[in-house]
């Protein structure tokens, strides 16, 4: 599993990860509301998929908000359904 990482200049969270088709990328674009970032779509690369791989960059994207005191508003489908499955990162939630 590879660094998560905010690329700003792209509004985008970023994640690499070693699938069992190979290596992809998963990412979430936002857009910027002050202090928060609005998931507007999570995906994760065609090798990736069905490995749990959006799951475990959901999990680093919620810590990494924690960390750095950013809060979190999920607008898509994925995004919701995760932080609702996920009630222990409700903190990180705008």
């Amino acid at each position: 599993m590879g660094q998560f990482r905010d690329a700003t200049d792209e509004n985008r969270f970023e994640q690499e990860f070693e699938g069992e088709a190979g290596a992809g990328q998963v990412w979430a674009d936002y857009a910027v509301r002050g202090g928060a970032r609005m998931i507007l779509h999570v995906e994760a690369e065609q090798s990736l998929r069905g490995s749990g791989a959006a799951g475990r960059f959901m999990q680093s994207m919620a810590e990494y908000a924690r960390e750095k005191g950013l809060r979190l508003f999920p607008r898509c489908s994925y995004a919701v359904m995760w932080h609702k499955r996920h009630p222990d990162y409700d903190d990180v939630l705008a």
